[in-house]
């Protein structure tokens, strides 16, 4: 098989009604090119989105101009292929209309064995339609409803449903060719694709083989050889079109955390069966891991498990939900996402989901996930929508679902397929119904269709109907005893950071806490005016509605007025660190009834106030560095009774608090540890008032926990508990709890300064010190620790990223 053309190709393109096309780049759109060639503005400044929304009512068109190889002309066949095109799409060569394209998530190709013109200047034309117009006529003819903070119609389209807007992302719907175009010439033959399962037995796995092979012709005779190069690049080559191939003593293939990430190389080759030298007509190489994965569904005590089983091993699943990372999509490269996911090893993540109002993420983001040992949660993508199955819909959405199967299936790290993102919790509660039969379809898209599909294409591979869900059919999808569960009631529902406490559900797969990004990123969007968290420019940037009231009530509730802009921004972000602090603690306390914690969401699709831990320009927030700290293999957590678990109000009649802590040891490693635990009650100055320690042995992935402590006369304004883990004598983490909460508690001013040397970072206390913020004066600096507790003394971290210039400290002191 010949490929002319693969990667980025020159073209122009210009609006269909204008005459003037301007260079362009494939893979590209219509919006990247625009800014390339500053002939728009920044679709993210400040109320910018509205004219980049505009634009798209309009057509566009891109042109090529290409000279075909003669090589492509000795071929039998010629196809025309697309990797994605977004969305509504004509393909024109040399004038004749090729085809129609209507679906982003699809791949395309076309026959132009008798269109491609030898010796000759062809021209190649796409004409891509007015997504905004598109759906709006075909909302007018069927309404199919989703969520209020997209554009309205949103569902009519097979277009990333985000780009029509949510709520944490503005509405710029972009067109264009947004992956590779090629043209691929066959010789008799090609590999559609190979489908390789495993059966893992004693100290051998046994790999089966499955090659999907088209001919231009039934008397075409074609066989196969399969090469396998093993981790430590050792290959080994089976002729004969060998269908089960046996690796013995292997290397298996574990999540972050878990062990290692050996991949295999399989290289499939296909060969002409009539020619006499048995020439190679194609070939198909993929890296594989060798490992069994599933999703435990076992009848227990409390319902049913619902756990992410790796190789036999039950995970407690930590991390966070995806989204895409630009509205601009082209923008997105495997540099990028590396950096991003990387990030996420560095916090201990073994899990991510891919959410289902995006696309599905290019190969770069499955290699990069296999490399460092994520799992992988890959939703379908269809979110928060009904839709309508009428036999072209149905024919539509099954060729997108083989594409994407097929695509991603040979991935270690791709752990389930997902049907969809929240309809069933919807459609169960009739929200966006319009009609008996809406409802219907839902049934046959998700526990009918979806299914049949994954058991066909990818059989060893789990599939769940829906996120929430305790298994389909409308049955409790947000049971809290089987399967997975959204929990919004912090937050959507205003409850108290404590109310986690209340629940062990089995798998949280989206829980969350908002807060604003940091006033450097800020800056990229506003002008000094708009700088108030209530102007025009704040709340277009902030696309939950009245969120950032929200956050402010939430803020009255455990901080003092923040009379800096920048001090806001600060303790927005310390809000959201704790909330989500106090949720997972307390699920990886009680491993084994709950088996995973993945919090909303991990990244931004633009410069926002949102749930990420990272923003759109990497910078972490401070819920990144809690997640560091909660998701570490092995964790110290306090379960503390106070003012905040009781009552934060100060007038009641009668103000009599429990007041107590009960320390746990979380262990997410398969040895046994033995660790000692040291804790103190100290008053603001620091100065130890009790202490204690006790050795703890914790079995592996377990948690352990200590007797509870009742310290009745503790004054809940003046001490707190500091506690720390030892193993073999090193610390292996620390921190503090107060009993009241911060605006009421009387912080000493802590003193903070900070000496440097190297990449270490050094910082002294005076006192004690809540929530001890370092950042530089470009507000990128990545350091090993921050926005930590500090008992009076030093603590030393190191640089990661950035440049130390301009440092400022801060604590919780300082919100005032």
């Amino acid at each position: 098989m010949k490929i002319i053309g693969d990667g980025t190709t020159a073209s122009t393109f210009t609006q269909k009604a204008v005459a003037d096309y301007i260079p362009a780049y494939i893979p590209g759109s219509v919006y990247n090119d625009l800014l390339a060639h500053k002939k728009m503005a920044d679709p993210f400044w400040r109320d910018n989105e509205d004219g980049a929304f505009a634009l798209m009512e309009n057509d566009f068109e891109y042109q090529c101009v290409f000279m075909p190889s003669d090589e492509l002309f000795q071929c039998d066949k010629t196809m025309l292929h697309f990797d994605g095109l977004d969305t509504l799409a004509d393909i024109y060569l040399n004038g004749t209309l090729t085809g129609t394209a209507y679906n982003q998530h699809r791949v395309w190709e076309f026959d132009v064995t008798k269109t491609l013109k030898k010796g000759a200047e062809n021209e190649l034309r796409v004409v891509f339609h007015s997504p905004n117009k598109f759906v709006r006529n075909a909302d007018k003819k069927l309404k199919t409803d989703g969520s209020s903070d997209c554009y309205d119609g949103f569902p009519q389209l097979r277009k990333a449903h985000c780009s029509f807007g949510w709520d944490w992302g503005p509405r710029l719907p972009d067109a264009g060719i947004w992956r590779p175009v090629k043209l691929i010439g066959i010789e008799k033959a090609r590999i559609k694709n190979v489908y390789i399962s495993q059966k893992h037995g004693k100290n051998a796995v046994t790999l089966h083989i499955n090659a999907a092979v088209e001919t231009v012709s039934p008397d075409v005779k074609t066989a196969y050889e399969v090469v396998i190069t093993s981790p430590d690049g050792t290959s080994h080559a089976y002729g004969n079109s060998p269908q089960n191939i046996v690796i013995h003593d292997p290397a298996l293939w574990w999540c972050n955390g878990f062990g290692k990430q050996p991949l295999y190389t399989v290289r499939v080759n296909l060969i002409d069966s009539d020619a006499e030298t048995g020439s190679t007509l194609d070939s198909w190489e993929r890296r594989i891991g060798l490992r069994t994965i599933t999703m435990s569904r076992k009848k227990d005590r409390w319902g049913e498990s619902f756990a992410a089983e790796l190789n036999g091993v039950r995970i407690f699943s930590m991390g966070a939900d995806y989204i895409p990372e630009d509205s601009v999509f082209p923008r997105m490269n495997p540099e990028r996402t590396r950096k991003l996911l990387e990030y996420c090893v560095q916090s201990h993540f073994n899990s991510i989901r891919v959410w289902g109002g995006g696309f599905y993420p290019d190969d770069y983001f499955f290699d990069i996930c296999d490399e460092l040992g994520i799992l992988v949660w890959q939703d379908f993508m269809f979110a928060c929508a009904v839709y309508e199955l009428t036999d072209d819909f149905e024919e539509n959405i099954r060729a997108e679902l083989v594409d994407n199967i097929t695509r991603l299936r040979h991935h270690a790290s791709l752990a389930l397929w997902c049907g969809n993102n929240e309809m069933e919790d919807f459609v169960d509660q009739w929200v966006w119904v319009s009609s008996h039969k809406q409802k219907a379809d839902y049934i046959k898209m998700y526990e009918y269709l979806f299914p049949k599909l994954v058991h066909e294409y990818d059989p060893d591979r789990f599939y769940w109907p829906s996120s929430p869900s305790s298994g389909g059919s409308f049955d409790k999808p947000n049971d809290p005893e089987r399967g997975d569960v959204h929990y919004w009631e912090v937050w959507h529902g205003n409850k108290p950071f404590s109310e986690y406490r209340k629940y062990f559900y089995r798998y949280l797969s989206e829980f969350g806490f908002q807060s604003f990004p940091s006033v450097k990123t800020i800056e990229t969007f506003t002008e000094p005016g708009d700088r108030n968290i209530f102007s025009y420019i704040m709340e277009k940037h902030q696309r939950n509605n009245a969120a950032n009231g929200k956050i402010m009530n939430y803020m009255a509730q455990y901080f003092l007025y923040p009379t800096r802009f920048e001090i806001l921004v600060y303790a927005s972000q310390l809000l959201q660190a704790e909330a989500i602090k106090y949720g997972v603690e307390h699920f990886r306390r009680n491993r084994g009834r709950c088996m995973g914690a993945v919090y909303w969401q991990l990244n931004d699709i633009w410069p926002v106030a949102s749930w990420s831990s990272i923003d759109y320009f990497h910078r972490w927030k401070a819920l990144q560095y809690y997640a560091k700290r909660f998701f570490a293999p092995l964790m110290i957590s306090c379960h503390e009774e106070g003012m905040i678990t009781q009552d934060l109000n100060v007038n009641a009649q009668n103000k009599r608090y429990e007041k107590s802590f009960r320390l746990c040891v979380a262990n997410e490693t398969v040895t046994a540890r033995k660790t000692e635990v040291r804790w103190e009650i100290r008053d603001n100055t620091a100065k130890v008032r009790e202490s204690g320690k006790e050795t703890v042995t914790v079995k592996a992935l377990s948690s352990a926990w200590l007797k509870k402590i009742e310290r009745p006369e503790l004054d809940i304004f003046t001490q707190y508990l500091s506690y720390a883990l030892y193993e073999n004598g090193n610390l292996i983490q620390e921190s503090t709890v107060i009993f009241s909460v911060p605006k009421f508690f009387h912080y000493k001013d802590p003193k903070l300064s900070y000496t440097i040397d190297g990449d270490a970072v050094t910082v002294k206390a005076a006192s004690y010190a809540k929530c001890v913020e370092i950042r530089n004066g470009a507000e990128d600096l990545i350091l090993s620790d921050n926005y930590f507790d500090m008992n009076a003394g030093e603590k030393t971290v190191r640089i990661l990223s950035g440049k130390p210039s301009g440092l400022k400290l801060r604590s919780v002191y300082d919100i005032r």
